[in-house]
């Protein structure tokens, strides 16, 4: 299948992120699947945690409304292409993982290719074949079926709780306020968590 979003909406994600690339294609992908297994954005109360920080996030919160700021969009640094999905009303939630056959094997050229151009070392040929390579992994995102391209697991646990207001404190070594949870205590003192790793850090 291909893509059920408007080419309206995916032009202006594009816009939004500033460039098309296959990471974009992977967020508005899951948007999609989203979308699908949760239902209408505007008749849900949408969460989304993402366990990467690469260019497909920018897609999930334009496409989805979720940002950082509201606080129902997460980020939980795990370095994996992997994406949930909650409808707080409901308690429904999704996981969605990128299946490493979902790059159609193009993924080891296109590294070897893309470390060269970060090195400085790629020929002309060299970056017209990343270029090439980027251009077909994206199409093929594009029109793949989700379950091709996602392993689709059904989540059983809450839903993250909501944002909530909490108190500022005044770290006692630089003098800035920071937020309660965020705080750190060293040797009687209430420290912010760079003036914590200052002091604590063993190397």
């Amino acid at each position: 299948m291909t893509c059920t979003f408007p080419a309206e909406a995916i032009d202006q994600t594009i816009a939004f992120h500033g460039h098309s690339c296959p990471g974009l294609a992977i967020g508005i992908r899951a948007a999609e699947l989203a979308r699908r297994e949760l239902g209408p954005f505007e008749d849900i109360e949408l969460v989304a945690v993402s366990e990467t920080d690469m260019c497909g996030v920018d897609a999930i919160q334009f496409l989805t409304g979720c940002t950082y700021g509201k606080g129902n969009f997460l980020h939980r640094d795990y370095g994996k292409m992997a994406f949930s999905f909650y409808d707080r009303k409901s308690g429904k939630g999704v996981r969605a993982l990128l299946k490493p056959d979902a790059r159609g094997g193009m993924d080891r050229e296109l590294g070897e290719l893309m470390g060269k151009m970060v090195a400085g070392t790629a020929a002309e040929a060299e970056r017209e074949r990343a270029a090439e390579l980027r251009n077909l992994m994206q199409e093929r995102f594009m029109s793949l079926e989700l379950e091709a391209m996602f392993r689709i697991t059904p989540l059983t646990n809450e839903p993250p709780r909501g944002a909530k207001i909490l108190e500022s404190l005044t770290c006692e070594s630089c003098g800035e306020a920071v937020m309660e949870s965020r705080t750190r205590r060293f040797g009687g003192r209430t420290l912010c968590i760079p003036c914590f790793g200052a002091v604590e850090q063993k190397i």
